[in-house]
C-alpha cells in the first residue's frame, strides 16, 4: 500500500474527490473543479496528492485529463482495513473473556464467605 494514503485521505476536500470519483466512472479535472469553490490549482495539487497515493488515474484525452479511482489501490487499502478490523476484533475477544472469567472469579469469592455461615 502506498506510504501516503493516509495523508492523501486526511484531507476532506480530497475524500470529496474520491466520492465524487466513486459516483462516477470518470471526471475531467474542469467537472470535478466545478464542485468546489477553490482555485483550479488548489484542485490541481488535490489530484497531485491522489495521483500520488496512487488513490486515482489520470488518462490525457485531447486538452483534457480525465479522472478515475485506481481500483486496485483501493482494494489494496479495504484489504487492509478489513485486517485492522480483524485484528482489533480478536482484541476485544480476548478482552471480553478476560473479564468474564475475572467476574466469574469475583463471583465465587462474594459466594464462598456467605457459604462458609
Amino acid at each position: 500500500m502506498p506510504n501516503d494514503i493516509f495523508s492523501a485521505l486526511a484531507d476532506p476536500t480530497r475524500r470529496r474527490i474520491l466520492e465524487m470519483l466513486a459516483d462516477h466512472e470518470e471526471l475531467s479535472a474542469s467537472q470535478i473543479h466545478e464542485q468546489f469553490q477553490v482555485s483550479p490549482q488548489a484542485i490541481s495539487q488535490h489530484l497531485k496528492s491522489l495521483l500520488e497515493a496512487k488513490l486515482i488515474r489520470v488518462e490525457k484525452r485531447s486538452q483534457q485529463r480525465i479522472y478515475r479511482i485506481d481500483t486496485d489501490t483501493m482494494a489494496e487499502f479495504e484489504d487492509w482495513s478489513k485486517s485492522m478490523r480483524r485484528r482489533w476484533s480478536q482484541r476485544l475477544d480476548r478482552f471480553e473473556a478476560v473479564m468474564k472469567a475475572e467476574m466469574a472469579k469475583a463471583a465465587k469469592t462474594t459466594k464462598d464467605p456467605e457459604e462458609s455461615r
